[in-house]
């Protein structure tokens, strides 16, 4: 369980709050999409979660550890995926694996195993003794959910994790998703596609300039508030037009953001 506990985050001090006093929970066996439009205040809130950024005020207990003076515990219920896959450039795609399997204490034969299934999965095998600078960047994005997923840890927590893959990874990246979540485990993941997330999501977070505007499956959301319609309508009901990407839009943008290389 995600336990986020009325928490803030101002970039400037005395500036607006990019999260304002947000509260949360996020019991386990579900899929959990973080909705809203550009500046909603999503990646900051996975940054507050992960312990990446300290929040101004509040708290966030994962698993029962608070992620401010329990902060190891913590960190070794979840993985996380940034939104962007530019660390590590220097390393290869083994050794960047084996570099977080070592941190999280994984085994050497579990590691193996799970490296190797995985790589195949996403098709990165041939690659793994490559450096990950020479990776396209939807490769990066796979060495990075590769990472993540090795770890096998309870919680996953991914910042746009389908951006950059290829349909046939981002299709399994959702099946290992839905797996993950039904053996018990949660799963929160931020996106802009509202398709992947209404068909994914067992409920979905909607925010904006910092704080929940919505929570729940989509007919709990349409009954405890004035939206209704599809995802789409009531997203753009309650962030009141702000940006939003759908399927075939965000498709055209990671196309033209991909370098030359093919993955």
């Amino acid at each position: 369980m995600i336990e986020i506990q009325n928490i803030s985050k101002a970039y400037v001090k005395n500036g607006p709050k990019a999260v304002d006093r947000l509260s949360l929970k996020l019991p386990n066996g579900k899929i959990f999409g973080l909705l809203g439009p550009n500046g909603a205040g999503k990646t900051t809130t996975l940054k507050m979660i992960t312990g990446i950024l300290k929040p101004d005020a509040g708290d966030v207990i994962i698993n029962g550890h608070s992620i401010l003076s329990d902060d190891l515990a913590a960190k070794k219920e979840f993985a996380f995926v940034p939104d962007e896959p530019n660390a590590f450039l220097r390393l290869k795609g083994i050794e960047y694996l084996n570099f977080i399997c070592n941190i999280y204490n994984v085994p050497v034969a579990d590691r193996k195993a799970r490296i190797s299934r995985l790589a195949q999965v996403f098709g990165l095998d041939n690659v793994l003794n490559n450096q990950i600078s020479s990776y396209s960047h939807g490769m990066r994005q796979k060495i990075f959910v590769i990472g993540a997923l090795v770890l096998n840890p309870p919680v996953w927590i991914l910042d746009e994790p389908m951006t950059g893959l290829d349909p046939k990874s981002a299709y399994t990246l959702k099946e290992m998703m839905r797996q993950h979540a039904d053996q018990g485990n949660v799963v929160l993941f931020s996106t802009h596609v509202l398709d992947v997330a209404e068909k994914v999501c067992d409920e979905v977070i909607i925010i904006d300039n910092g704080k929940v505007l919505a929570q729940g499956t989509l007919e709990e959301i349409r009954q405890t508030s004035s939206a209704q319609g599809s995802l789409e309508d009531i997203f753009l009901q309650l962030t009141e037009g702000d940006s939003v990407i759908l399927a075939d839009e965000q498709a055209a943008e990671d196309t033209d953001s991909q370098p030359d290389k093919q993955d």
